[in-house]
């Protein structure tokens, strides 16, 4: 179902109804590489074969610029694939997804906005990692929500986003440099959204679940590099091993 509203939302404007104007033929580079159908990298270095999902006692929901969807080197899409109960919507500003509406109003859930804690007005929103523990405490399942897109779209969501103005906001505070080779970033310190689902994971205990996601990340990393230069890996990484490891112990 969300597939299909998906799909609904891409060819017609989700707040009149109305149909969108046809796209331009995509013509970026990588546009006429052959992918994997499973994984949506190159198929010359396919990630299927180290693919492994873990459980979390938190929750991840990504809420997703829709211009990420179409972007081969989004990292969204391996939280989802590592975490089966991740919940992925669509933002936009003039529609908010139904459900993601309806799980905010859920009393299971204790959602946290993951933005910086880098301007005053909304200073008295911002909370640390301990509320989360103290969420869990009662009985609530923790759901980081990650703004997924580029810096200055995850400022857009944050502001234009009425539905999330009463959360507490969860800054990610980490010494991590990203690793993230596919795009090149304003700062080391700006992670890709994989890395700040694996810091959040790791600091609220979720280890495992961090370290299977960290490694599908490295492994993302090196098959798609590997791709843009048109070269196979011919043998799988140290990451790719190690997932091959955690697969054959859950077999």
């Amino acid at each position: 179902m969300q597939d299909d509203f998906h799909d609904m939302a891409i060819d017609r404007d989700p707040a009149t109804g109305h149909p969108r104007p046809p796209r331009r033929e995509f013509k970026a580079r990588g546009s006429f590489v052959t992918r994997c159908a499973g994984c949506h990298l190159p198929a010359l270095n396919c990630l299927c074969p180290y693919r492994v999902q873990a459980e979390s006692h938190a929750r991840v929901w990504l809420l997703t610029h829709p211009l990420e969807h179409h972007k081969p080197t989004n990292t969204g899409r391996l939280i989802r694939d590592v975490l089966p109960d991740t919940e992925v919507f669509t933002w936009y500003r003039t529609a908010p997804d139904a459900r993601l509406l309806t799980l905010l109003d859920d009393a299971r859930y204790a959602p946290f906005v993951i933005f910086p804690d880098d301007h005053e007005d909304y200073v008295h929103r911002v909370v640390g990692m301990d509320a989360v523990a103290e969420r869990q405490e009662e009985g609530r399942i923790p759901v980081f929500i990650i703004l997924d897109g580029t810096w200055r779209q995850a400022r857009r969501i944050f502001r234009k986003s009425p539905y999330l103005a009463d959360l507490p906001v969860l800054p990610l505070t980490t010494e991590r440099l990203t690793r993230y080779r596919l795009r090149k970033p304003a700062s080391a310190a700006h992670l890709c959204t994989a890395e700040v689902a694996v810091e959040l994971l790791r600091q609220a205990g979720d280890v495992v679940a961090a370290e299977v996601l960290d490694d599908t990340f490295d492994a993302f990393n090196d098959s798609y590099a590997a791709s843009r230069r048109h070269a196979k890996l011919e043998q799988p990484t140290s990451a790719m091993r190690r997932l091959q490891a955690r697969g054959a112990s859950a077999d």
